[in-house]
């Protein structure tokens, strides 16, 4: 699996932690070892731009999600499926801000949206609320699996 995370910010990030998540979310939803994904930290300003020019709404957000090849996780006992994921991009600014109002750590927060954002990519929404239920269900699974599998080795 090739994970390429390129941090454009002065934040320092630990890159590393976020390529061993998404290859621990990959892994977890059976997709195929071959599969390629970016992830991008960006500052507010070019954030904003790709927050107007793709959703048209104003101002930096947390994640943005850009899937190429419209890779799913493979059925139960089918083959996965080769190809492009796509482009995650975090915004740590914004993140730091999120985790200041919910009580956790700028990392926290940056493992959660990465996890968010790479299950956008999969196909995955929270436009309705049972998508919601199934989407933020399986997000924080993944979660507490790679945060207690990471406790375990360390």
């Amino acid at each position: 699996m090739t994970i390429e995370v390129n941090n454009e910010t002065t934040t320092e990030i630990d890159v590393k932690a976020l390529s061993d998540l998404a290859r621990f979310v990959l892994g977890q939803l059976r997709i195929h070892p071959q599969a390629e994904l970016a992830i991008m930290l960006v500052d507010p300003e070019p954030m904003e731009e790709l927050h107007m020019q793709w959703m048209d709404e104003p101002g930096p957000t947390d994640v943005l999600s850009f899937p190429m090849d419209e890779l799913r996780p493979p059925a139960e006992g089918a083959e996965p499926a080769e190809g492009l994921l796509g482009d995650v991009v975090l915004c740590p600014q914004v993140a730091a801000a999120q985790a200041r109002g919910a009580g956790h750590s700028m990392e926290d927060e940056l493992h959660l949206l990465t996890t968010h954002g790479i299950l956008h990519l999969l196909g995955y929404d929270h436009a309705e609320p049972d998508e919601e239920k199934e989407m933020f269900g399986l997000q924080n699974s993944l979660l507490g699996e790679w945060r207690a599998a990471r406790k375990s080795r360390a």
